[in-house]
C-alpha cells in the first residue's frame, strides 16, 4: 500500500468563487455526457448515451433549459443510434469530443467512425453536417473505411474520440488506430487525407512502443503551440513544448508516470495521490497551467505551471477533498455540487470552467476565481 501523500491542497475558494449544476432538458435530461464545450457564450454538450448533440444559445442560469438546437437526431427527445436509422450526414453514434469557435463546429462521431464538420453554425433541429473526414460518404461508417482489421490510411479513422482546431488547422485523436492526424486546414471537402501523423512513422502502421500515445483519447494545444495528448490506456497525458516536434520527437514530458515504461493504474498504488492518473479523458490549457480530467479517480487535477520534469505532482484537485481519496462523489452515496463522479471532458471560456460530470449525468459549471 502506498503511503499517505501528505501534499496540501490549497482552499477550494481560491480556484472556486461559484458552482452551478445543469441538467440538459427537463423532458429529456443528460444522460452520461461525455463532451462538453464553451464558445462565443454557447454551450455544446455530447449527449454521447443518447446519441445526441445540444447547443444552447447561451450559458443555462438554471438546472434545466431546452435547447436552441438538437443535432443527430430530428427531435430533442431522440435518442436511437444514428437516429434508430442508418447512418447520414444528421445521425450521431456515440459523440465524444467538440470544438466550436462559435461560428464552425467539428464533432467526433466516434462509433461511426468519423468526424463531422458544420461550417456555418447550425440553426434547425438534425441540421445535416456539411463534411465529413474519416469516411468517403456520409452513409458509410466502417472503422478504416474497409472494416475491422484492415489497416488505416490518411483519410481513415478508428474510434475518432477528440477533436481540436486553432481555427485554421484540425487535430483528430484517432483512438482506434493509437495515433493523432494532422490537417494543415480545416477540411472543406469530404474525405480529406490528413498531413500530418503523430505516434506513427507513417500512416498505415498499426504497431506501437510505450513511447508513443498507446489510447490517445484527447488532443488540445495550447494558444504558444505546446501539444497535449490525453494517453488514457497508459494512464498519463503525453506533453510537447511544441506541437511541430511531435511528429518527429517523443514526448518531452508525461504527467501521471515515472517513464515510459510506466503504464500503472496511479502507478500500482491502491490509491491516488498527487502525481498518478487513473483512466485520464483530457486536458485543458488555462493561463499558465494545465487541468487534467483524471476520470478514474473522480477530479480535475491542477498544475498552476505546465510541468517540465516527468512525474510531477498536481498542485490542487477539484471533486475530491484531497488528493488521497479517487473514489466516486467523495466516497460518499450522494451527489453534491462540489463532487465529481467520472469527468470525462472540461472547458474554459473567460473564467467559466463546464465539466462533463459524466457519471452524475450533468454538466458542473464552475465561475473560476483566478
Amino acid at each position: 500500500m502506498n503511503p499517505v501523500d501528505t501534499t496540501k491542497t490549497t482552499d477550494l475558494k481560491t480556484l472556486v468563487e461559484r458552482t452551478s449544476i445543469f441538467k440538459g432538458a427537463a423532458d429529456s435530461p443528460l444522460l452520461a455526457p461525455r463532451g462538453v464545450a464553451l464558445a462565443d457564450g454557447r454551450l455544446f454538450v455530447a449527449d454521447t448515451a443518447q446519441n445526441r448533440l445540444f447547443i444552447w444559445d447561451q450559458l443555462p442560469d438554471g438546472e434545466y433549459a431546452q435547447p436552441a438546437v438538437t443535432l443527430g437526431q430530428s427531435a430533442s427527445e431522440g435518442t436511437g443510434r444514428n437516429a434508430s436509422g442508418k447512418v447520414s450526414a444528421s445521425s450521431l453514434f456515440y459523440p465524444s469530443g467538440i470544438w466550436s469557435d462559435g461560428h464552425r463546429l467539428i464533432v467526433a462521431d466516434a462509433w461511426n467512425h468519423r468526424v463531422l464538420i458544420w461550417l456555418t453554425m447550425p440553426t434547425e433541429d438534425g441540421q445535416a453536417a456539411d463534411v465529413v473526414v474519416g469516411q468517403p460518404n456520409f452513409t458509410s461508417n466502417d472503422p478504416n473505411v474497409q472494416g475491422i482489421g484492415h489497416p488505416p490510411s490518411a483519410q481513415s479513422l478508428n474510434w475518432p474520440y477528440g477533436v481540436f482546431s486553432d481555427g485554421q488547422q484540425l487535430w483528430i485523436a484517432d483512438t482506434g488506430n493509437r495515433r493523432i492526424l494532422h490537417y494543415d486546414h480545416i477540411p472543406r471537402e469530404n474525405f480529406t487525407a490528413a498531413d500530418g501523423v503523430i505516434g506513427k512513422p507513417n500512416f498505415t502502421e498499426r504497431d506501437y512502443d510505450p513511447e508513443d500515445p498507446i489510447w490517445p483519447y484527447s488532443v488540445k494545444v495550447s494558444p504558444n503551440g505546446v501539444l497535449s495528448v490525453t494517453d488514457t490506456q497508459y494512464y498519463r497525458v503525453l506533453l510537447w513544448d511544441n506541437w511541430q516536434k511531435a511528429f518527429e520527437q517523443k514526448a518531452g514530458v508525461i504527467i501521471g508516470q515515472a517513464s515510459f515504461d510506466g503504464n500503472g493504474q496511479n502507478q500500482f498504488g491502491w490509491f491516488p495521490k498527487a502525481n498518478t492518473l487513473n483512466w485520464c479523458y483530457d486536458t485543458c490549457f488555462y493561463h499558465d497551467g494545465l487541468w487534467v480530467a483524471d476520470t478514474g479517480n473522480s477530479r480535475l487535477c491542477w498544475y498552476a505551471q505546465l510541468p517540465t520534469e516527468h512525474n510531477q505532482k498536481a498542485d490542487n484537485v477539484l471533486g475530491q477533498d484531497d488528493f488521497n481519496t479517487g473514489s466516486e462523489n467523495k466516497n460518499t452515496i450522494w451527489t453534491t455540487e462540489d463532487s465529481l463522479y467520472w469527468p470525462f471532458q472540461t472547458c474554459i471560456e473567460n473564467k467559466t470552467m463546464v465539466v462533463a460530470d459524466t457519471g452524475n449525468h450533468r454538466i458542473v459549471i464552475n465561475q473560476l476565481n483566478f
